[in-house]
């Protein structure tokens, strides 16, 4: 855990460091002095004056800021009452309106370039995929209620080959296709004994996760890829490669028939598996946690190929073709929030995007260096147009609401009265700290379920 948590606050302190770097490149570019720069909130543990800038590192490590001259005279002319914010050479409202806007701006647009680059990088050396099979498995086997796929006419057996005319071969494929798109018609082409079938399906949202879905599952045979240490599996004596036939004298087709028979919570688990053309019964001891989860230790077989290395022009191509498309289904999501999405499952703060960061690393890393870095290159490059796009929304306090409060005076060439920005600012500041207590506490109960 302690682990994770610091990978975490690395990768997420990158993703910061970018964003305050654009706000810093900018404002020194637009000739307004930079006072401070620090990663992470709170007391510096660490400060360094270099040529007229304090360069700080936070107690907190999470977050951080650029602080330029002049941003809070506002407060001292609105105690002065003074119709207008001073405008003094080198501060922040001594620049232009255009100058202050690009400032702003140039933060957001930092995270967009660094996604661009990190994704490119991932693309010019090339990486692992792990995914499943196009072929699926109807949830309502397993959950036992109905779902868009039953309704559209889709069976157990499928293969999903096409969706709205795009060629799909694995689960991967196919999720970007229905997860970005609930309540939206799409236009299947499953492969069916031989036959190449159209169906029509409207995926429907998924309130804890604001993502579509159509309620199937993917077919993973039952060949055992990985035992876990110390778990039932391994204290059991499953191995690698074995095959399980049955469990509890079922015949057991597909992996994910498993967990139907763990929704019973049974305390033996009792399987049939062949090994080397031989068949052996085993026992497995089960515990659960106060959610009713239990973990038996095993993964299954899954598909493996590698996206072999692009030439640089190529690589960045790609990498910018992935930066759109995770901007783009980002701006759908943003709009999702607003359909009856569970927010307190849906909406991650930094305690819970910080243990994402560091369990994706601790996994990847697991693996292989170059499958923890292709890990958490991809995860952060989202975060950081996730963190883009937030901060241009127009909410005051964000950048962009700066921008537009900017963008008003650059209308209207007067001054910004002290009150308005004082104001402005101030509710940003509720609203955000609003949001940062209830994404908080959703953090909380997601740890909550993780122990």
């Amino acid at each position: 855990m302690l682990i994770k948590i610091m990978l975490g606050l690395i990768g997420l302190g990158i993703v910061v460091f970018v964003h305050e770097l654009g706000h810093f490149i900018a404002a020194r570019l637009s000739g307004i002095d930079v006072e401070a720069f620090s990663i992470g909130w709170g007391k510096p543990i660490f400060s360094k004056v270099f040529h007229g800038v304090e360069y700080r590192i936070g107690i907190f490590p999470v977050g951080g800021y650029c602080h330029m001259k002049g941003e809070t005279e506002f407060k001292e002319a609105l105690t002065n009452n003074d119709i207008a914010i001073p405008r003094e050479p080198g501060t922040f409202y001594g620049a232009s309106p255009l100058k202050r806007i690009l400032t702003a701006f140039a933060g957001p647009f930092a995270n967009v370039i660094f996604a661009v680059l990190v994704l490119s990088l991932v693309w010019a050396i090339g990486f692992d995929v792990q995914t499943l099979d196009n072929k699926i498995v109807l949830a309502s086997e397993i959950e036992g209620k109905t779902f868009p796929a039953d309704e559209a006419g889709l069976q157990t057996g499928d293969r999903i080959i096409a969706i709205n005319g795009k060629p799909v071969s694995n689960y991967s494929e196919i999720q970007e296709q229905i997860a970005p798109n609930p309540g939206q018609t799409l236009q299947l082409l499953v492969e069916r004994n031989g036959e190449q079938i159209p169906i029509t399906v409207k995926p429907q949202l998924d309130t804890d996760t604001g993502a579509g879905r159509i309620g199937i599952y993917f077919w993973t045979d039952p060949v055992i890829e990985t035992v876990k240490a110390g778990s039932p599996a391994q204290l059991a004596g499953l191995m690698k490669g074995d095959r399980i036939v049955s469990v509890q004298g079922m015949p057991l087709p597909y992996s994910v028939a498993l967990y139907k028979v763990l929704k019973d919570r049974p305390s033996i688990l009792q399987l049939n598996i062949e090994r080397n053309g031989e068949f052996f019964n085993k026992e497995l001891i089960l515990s659960y946690d106060d959610q009713g989860q239990t973990n038996i230790g095993l993964e299954f077989k899954t598909i493996r190929y590698r996206a072999v290395a692009h030439s640089i022009p190529e690589a960045f191509v790609k990498g910018a073709s992935e930066s759109w498309k995770t901007f783009t289904v980002s701006i759908k999501s943003l709009a999702v929030l607003f359909k009856g999405v569970n927010l307190s499952k849906a909406v991650s703060g930094p305690v819970r995007i910080t243990y994402m960061v560091g369990d994706i690393a601790a996994e990847g890393f697991g693996q292989s260096f170059g499958a923890g870095f292709t890990a958490i290159a991809s995860f952060l490059s989202l975060i950081s147009i996730s963190l883009c796009i937030m901060n241009l929304l127009p909410i005051p306090a964000l950048d962009g609401g700066l921008i537009i409060l900017f963008f008003i005076e650059l209308i209207t060439r007067k001054p910004l009265h002290p009150k308005a920005v004082y104001w402005f600012q101030m509710l940003g500041a509720l609203f955000i700290f609003s949001l940062l207590i209830f994404s908080v506490f959703g953090d909380i109960m997601f740890l909550f379920g993780k122990k």
